[in-house]
């Protein structure tokens, strides 16, 4: 396995709770001693369906909170939107009912030596890992600002919590059922400005990645985003999930967004490629 997931164990994961909030579901699960191990941009596989069921595939999703409890009793708290046929699964899972779980997986978010200003960016339920890296962030003696954006309020996920959790807070809302009308990316460029914002952070759609790291680039700043991009796999066998990435040379190469991601610098995402391999790309 690739030296990036060198700490992932598979487990049977022991459902703790399953509460229904909003329009999102909190799962935590006992995990044991890889809670330890997990990092905020991190991400879990698990198999879904049940034993004889045809979903061959595991479903990644980011981890939302990872607590380390000691003694083998290390809880993984994830954010699940029941959309599909496998989360609609797991989600109708029950209290201590058990799952195959993998993690910790992926890349996790560079945490810098020294207090920073930092801005944390949000998408619906893509916000998720983001309240896990506040508190890391807040240990650092880092000042954390954060936006949530999402269609609408009850998209929103713990708003409440956010609001706790950081400096300020920022809710926007497409249809402005919740905080400004508009989207993240509005309120970016004064929140960057009034703040006086050393690196931005975010999860969400791709579209909203891409139009962060536009205004991180005007704004000279750090962009650490995590892409989201269908995973079949999630251990970069499949190569399902590739991105075209350029590197430090100014090289294209289409990276695996589960084994080089789900964290990537924002500045080297090549975001207008409309999944098509850009032309000069290495190896095409």
């Amino acid at each position: 396995m690739n030296k990036i997931n060198r700490n992932a164990r598979q487990v049977s994961a022991q459902i703790v709770s399953n509460k229904k909030v909003g329009a999102y579901h909190h799962m935590v699960f006992n995990v044991g001693e890889i809670a330890a191990l997990c990092k905020p941009g991190n991400f879990v596989a698990i198999s879904v369906g049940g034993e004889n069921s045809s979903m061959v595939l595991r479903r990644a999703f980011a981890i939302y909170r990872a607590v380390d409890r000691g003694a083998g009793n290390g809880l993984i708290e994830l954010v699940v939107a029941p959309h599909g046929g496998g989360s609609r699964w797991l989600t109708s899972c029950g209290v201590d009912d058990v799952v195959d779980l993998i993690a910790p997986l992926g890349t996790a978010f560079g945490i810098p030596s020294e207090p920073v200003r930092a801005l944390l960016v949000g998408g619906g339920y893509g916000s998720a890992p983001l309240f896990g890296l506040s508190e890391v962030l807040k240990a650092r003696g880092c000042r954390v600002d954060m936006v949530l954006g999402a269609s609408s309020a009850a998209k929103i996920y713990a708003p409440l919590e956010g609001k706790r959790s950081v400096s300020s807070l920022t809710i926007t809302t497409d249809d402005g059922s919740a905080g400004v009308l508009g989207k993240v990316s509005d309120v970016l460029t004064d929140l960057i400005d009034s703040n006086s914002i050393d690196i931005v952070y975010s999860c969400g759609p791709m579209g909203m990645l891409a139009a962060i790291t536009e205004i991180a680039n005007a704004k000279g700043i750090m962009h650490q985003c995590a892409v989201e991009e269908s995973m079949a796999c999630g251990i970069g066998v499949c190569m399902t999930c590739v991105i075209p990435v350029r590197d430090s040379s100014g090289v294209i190469k289409m990276l695996r967004s589960c084994i080089d991601g789900p964290v990537m610098d924002g500045a080297n995402v090549i975001w207008d490629s409309k999944r098509k391999i850009p032309e000069g790309t290495w190896g095409a």
